[in-house]
């Protein structure tokens, strides 16, 4: 009888090895999505993005200065025709923030939650259904946004923080040059009817600064550490892929050195800027200028101008604003 339990024994311990085996193989696997940035791949051909502009838009662009924080995201809104201009009812809204990193938002490596809040609500006012916002961060999604204040801002807001899991990626064809067919964030994008992209406004150690092609990073999974090799290519690229409905630059800090992660208050300077626009290329050359660098060592400006995605020279838009706040 003690032998046959000294089996019986020996096989419960078996199971119960096994059984924790896979539970680790799980755990792993789904550690291994968020600090290899490795998504799991799917072998059905490689989906399209639809583009999210409004008609008739294109050009436009507003600056508003020296404010409080939600009195400059109304005025450089309106300056550009006024929310309802983009947001209809009924409409499913998506914001993708930077939100990289889980730092607090007086470093400046992340999107201010004042401005997201404020965008958030004048969404429902112009009627949106559902507003959502999204990142898919170089650190653990969830702390990244509750440390950076997002996280109670969008809720307060009434809002909705997508945090991404690895069903959320497909194949995607995100470009015909560097990038090329590459897992993206697919479900967020898939379920909007509008695109807001609100960057903040920050110096970047292999790109010079960090603005709103930039900001679209943030749509990629897999291994893209692998693309800073040609990192300015690859932002264009990313400007051409990403046709957003309205981009809000938050320049109310500027992270002025040691971007894009910043460290300490001595990189971060007032900004006291917001900016809205349809124009890519115009917010990134203006945000340029913002940081103080010169806009000739940010390349993939250029390289986004001669693709036909903007223009720099962002005073001689036909709609160029700047709004008195």
């Amino acid at each position: 009888m003690d032998q046959e339990n000294k089996k019986v024994s020996r096989r419960d311990f078996l199971k119960q090895v096994l059984k924790a085996s896979a539970a680790g193989v799980v755990t792993l696997g789904t550690g291994l999505f968020f600090w290899n940035r490795n998504p799991v791949p799917h072998k059905t051909p490689p989906l399209t993005i639809q583009r999210f502009d409004v008609p008739e838009t294109a050009g436009l662009m507003a600056v508003a200065r020296d404010a409080n924080v939600s009195t400059l995201v109304r005025r450089a809104i309106d300056g550009v025709g006024g929310i309802s201009r983009f947001i209809e009812k009924g409409d499913k809204v998506l914001l993708k923030v930077n939100c990289a990193f889980a730092r607090p938002a007086w470093m400046g490596a992340t999107t201010s939650p004042e401005v997201v809040g404020e965008v958030i609500r004048l969404c429902y006012q112009a009627g949106a259904s559902s507003v959502r916002v999204t990142d898919f961060p170089i650190n653990d999604p969830d702390s990244c946004f509750t440390k950076s204040g997002l996280k109670k801002a969008i809720k307060d807001a009434g809002g909705e923080i997508i945090l991404p899991t690895p069903a959320d990626f497909r194949r995607v064809q995100v470009s015909q040059g560097v990038i090329g067919v590459w897992e993206t964030l697919h479900t967020p994008l898939g379920w909007c009817d509008k695109l807001i992209g609100i960057p903040t406004a920050k110096t970047h150690n292999l790109c010079g600064a960090s603005l709103s092609m930039k900001n679209w990073y943030g749509f990629i999974g897999g291994s893209r550490s692998r693309f800073h090799q040609d990192i300015h290519h690859v932002v264009a690229e990313l400007g051409a892929f990403i046709t957003p409905t309205l981009v809000i630059l938050d320049a109310t800090r500027l992270l002025v050195r040691n971007g894009p992660t910043g460290g300490s208050a001595g990189d971060v300077t007032p900004g006291n800027t917001v900016v809205a626009s349809t124009d890519q290329v115009a917010v990134d050359s203006f945000g340029t200028e913002l940081l103080g660098l010169n806009i000739d060592t940010v390349e993939y400006i250029r390289i986004a101008e001669q693709n036909g995605l903007g223009q720099s020279d962002y005073k001689s838009l036909v709609g160029y604003r700047e709004v008195s706040a």
